[in-house]
């Protein structure tokens, strides 16, 4: 009776199991998104999930790179003025002495978005962005995680301003 009770128990747990739709995995961020799972350095707190949805500039740095140094102005004035309507600067430096150098320059400065340090595979160009031959190099990724448009070199603020307000009005 026991034995009974327990098989039936079993198929019962079986069947209700089987009917239920198994539920997809949710979509991901992009692969470029996923890229940017990083430690941040400096006052500017940083959540990686919180760039879902938002049209991103990514621009790769590093501190002894004056035409970067040059850019930065340009980009705290770009997030001041479409942060709000759902932009966001994400600066991803790739000094190879990584947090020890990156932290305290994102102190001094204390800009007004994250600073992210690159990790080995990325200095290698193993990510989504592939390698980085020159600095500064910005993308500019949709609010889908896509990218919409890239620069090399120093980036003109009107230029990537009109981009990115073509893109908040997708």
């Amino acid at each position: 009776m026991r034995r009974a009770a327990l098989v039936l128990g079993c198929a019962l747990v079986l069947a209700v199991g089987g009917c239920r739709r198994v539920p997809e995995a949710p979509q991901g961020p992009s692969p470029y998104l996923r890229s940017l799972l990083l430690p941040s350095v400096g006052p500017t707190r940083y959540d990686w999930r919180g760039l879902n949805g938002r049209v991103v500039l990514v621009s790769f740095f590093a501190t002894w790179c004056f035409p970067c140094l040059a850019e930065l102005p340009t980009l705290e004035a770009l997030q001041k003025e479409h942060g709000p309507q759902g932009f966001q600067v994400v600066l991803v430096g790739l000094d190879l002495e990584g947090e020890r150098v990156l932290a305290p320059f994102a102190e001094q400065y204390a800009l007004n978005f994250p600073v992210l340090v690159s990790d080995e595979p990325m200095q290698q160009g193993r990510s989504a962005f592939g390698l980085i031959p020159a600095l500064p190099a910005t993308f500019l990724l949709d609010k889908e995680g896509r990218v919409a448009g890239a620069w090399q070199g120093m980036a003109g603020h009107e230029d990537v301003s009109k981009a990115v307000t073509t893109l908040l009005r997708r």
